[in-house]
């Protein structure tokens, strides 16, 4: 004998009415809902909605915290005997630092050509502290991966050079500003070493550690291959150790960054440390908040292109 089919009942005042006035009670099989409902249910978004959601994911809390930052800020300096510039006053002050950053810079071609001491927008002195930057943070990364590979690599290097770079890595980056003075006679060289010196420790610290933890299983793996040195640092040690080398590398340009900050605040001529202290002689806090932002943005760019370098080469 069949069994009648499960069914759901809709509410009584939902139900409509005969001619006579009773309600008809409609019955449906929950199997056809079910069918109806549930894929709508489970069907895949659409990859354009899938993107904007991601990307407010990324987006909406920074965006938060920012807008709870600004409101703070204007909060603790709203009294009008603050002795710092809220965020109404830093732009009326400094509208023009912000209006027009590139004020002074002429491009020969792609590069930008900024005359020491004159009169330059802040991102001129951002263009000047970042190619000094790349010098010193480029020969950085290439003595520091080489160093930290030999250390790595062999005992008696690491036993006759670690204690050496944990004895100079532990010295504060001004307290180089004089040697490098004495050294090279100039700001421009003088700056370039105190980033080398400054941003080169973490580099060599974390490549000889990524040698070091290489797993056993790669090494058997190169003896059975009968790799010989170069083969197997090429396609062994190298890749093996790039997240290693990449934490380094990011640590070393934001240390980077700091060095070429306090450097060009004591040396003077151009560069965003030059243009804080001379903001700050001249009683324009303002201008000093404006490049305090700069500077943060800039740091935050640096980091996020060596970790996206560092992944692609991890990828390929």
């Amino acid at each position: 004998m069949a069994t009648a089919p499960e069914t759901i009942t809709p509410p009584a005042e939902n139900a409509p009415s005969s001619a006579g006035g009773e309600a008809v009670i409609l019955r449906y099989p929950a199997s056809a809902i079910v069918r109806k409902v549930l894929p709508a249910m489970t069907a895949p978004r659409h990859p354009v909605l899938l993107r904007l959601q991601a990307l407010a994911s990324a987006v909406l809390p920074s965006v938060f915290m920012l807008g709870i930052l600004l409101l703070v800020w204007f909060m603790a300096c709203s009294n009008p005997e603050s002795a710092l510039p809220g965020p109404g006053k830093v732009w009326e002050e400094s509208h023009e630092v912000i209006m027009h950053p590139l004020k002074g810079v002429e491009f020969n071609g792609l590069l930008p050509d900024i005359q020491d001491g004159g009169d330059v927008g802040i991102g001129g002195h951002i263009m000047k502290s970042l190619a000094r930057v790349l010098k010193g943070y480029t020969l950085a990364a290439v003595v520091g991966v080489a160093l930290g590979m030999l250390v790595g690599t062999s005992k008696y290097a690491f036993r006759a050079l670690d204690p050496l770079f944990q004895v100079l890595r532990t010295v504060p980056p001004l307290a180089w500003l004089p040697i490098s003075l004495a050294m090279f006679q100039e700001a421009q060289p003088s700056a370039i070493f105190l980033i080398f010196v400054t941003a080169i420790w973490p580099i060599i610290m974390n490549t000889a550690v990524g040698v070091q933890n290489i797993p056993s299983q790669y090494r058997n793996v190169a003896k059975v291959l009968a790799l010989n040195p170069m083969e197997y640092f090429i396609r062994i040690v190298l890749p093996a150790c790039v997240p290693h080398m990449f934490t380094g590398l990011r640590i070393g340009v934001g240390m980077s960054w700091l060095a070429i900050v306090a450097a060009e605040m004591v040396q003077g001529g151009t560069g965003i440390g030059f243009f804080i202290w001379d903001s700050y002689n001249s009683s324009l806090l303002s201008d000093t908040i404006v490049a305090l932002v700069w500077i943060g943005m800039v740091g935050f760019a640096l980091d996020r292109i060596v970790g996206l370098i560092g992944r692609l080469i991890a990828r390929s």
